[in-house]
């Protein structure tokens, strides 16, 4: 079971299982400067008392099966049919656009030979787990710009990792994953203000979010064991160098995060900002790799459009 531990200087701060938090947030190393809301937030976590969404067992063990190398397509197919609202949830995405065949699929097993083993692991999780983690009542277009910015971060983690050989699903995970802290930070700030009887600003909340996504995120991968890849990605994906054992997925992270933001805010980073940055060297990308990432926009935006919240 992964440990958490604080730091005695600042119980803001902590370790887990060596991940230990950086000064990436330094806005949250003076609590005492901290907005009533904010104290709230810091203490729910500190007190490890944050509500987590709870992980269907249909995703667990579709996460087991893509670490897996011998797992079978059949079992997938099995496991997504005992549940029957996923399975057909599944079908639908996989005759969408983003992934539509010659002849419509028409079930799981035919979208099991169609689509391959591992694009239906990364659509079934993916349905799976938007539905638990992704629900703030109030806050639709708040948690729909999250939602998409995982989904596009995943499609583009998944190109990256093609064009430099990595592990192409271990990519799609850390990509789709690495702000999974960011929609229980919003959760938990909306529950706050609402036993306090105060407002949650947008301009406080975007504040929030940066400032602890990566925290809650970190009790949300303890929760969910999720696989040692992605808790990195959570932790370095803006620092990784920092990176213990899995610098490549973080540093796909760190460029498929910056191209999602491209891709749903092109006037807030726009194409000379998003080519600014030493991941690109670090990657070993040329000029014409990133000038191909750029191209992928109706790819990427079909993938997101095929999972609407």
């Amino acid at each position: 079971m992964p440990t958490r531990t604080y730091n005695s200087n600042n119980p803001t701060i902590f370790s887990f299982d060596g991940y230990f938090m950086s000064a990436e947030r330094p806005q949250v190393i003076d609590v005492g400067s901290a907005e009533p809301l904010e104290q709230l937030l810091i203490d729910r976590i500190r007190q490890g008392s944050i509500e987590l969404p709870l992980l269907p067992q249909v995703a667990s063990q579709i996460l087991g099966m893509v670490y897996d190398p011998n797992a079978e397509a059949a079992k997938l197919a099995a496991l997504i049919h005992q549940d029957q609202a996923l399975a057909a949830h599944v079908i639908k995405i996989a005759n969408s656009p983003a992934y539509m065949t010659r002849n419509p699929v028409v079930s799981l097993q035919h979208a099991v030979s169609m689509l391959g083993m591992n694009l239906m692991s990364e659509i079934a999780f993916s349905a799976s787990i938007k539905g638990s983690a992704f629900k703030v009542p109030g806050w639709d277009a708040e948690v729909k710009r999250l939602w998409q910015h995982s989904l596009a971060s995943g499609a583009y983690a998944k190109e990256i990792a093609r064009m430099r050989r990595f592990n192409v699903e271990s990519a799609y995970l850390c990509g789709l994953l690495h702000g999974i802290g960011k929609p229980v930070v919003l959760q938990t700030l909306v529950l706050l203000a609402k036993e306090q009887d105060s407002t949650l600003s947008r301009e406080s909340l975007h504040r929030l979010l940066e400032g602890y996504h990566t925290q809650v995120g970190l009790l949300v991968a303890a929760d969910w064991s999720l696989p040692p890849p992605v808790v990195e990605s959570i932790t370095f994906h803006r620092e990784y160098h920092y990176a213990k054992t899995a610098k490549q997925e973080c540093m796909t992270t760190c460029l498929a995060d910056r191209l999602a933001d491209h891709f749903l805010n092109p006037e807030g980073l726009d194409e000379v900002a998003v080519r600014d940055h030493a991941v690109y060297a670090d990657l070993n990308l040329y000029p014409k790799d990133i000038d191909t990432l750029l191209t992928l926009k109706d790819q990427v935006r079909k993938a997101v459009e095929a999972m609407p919240l």
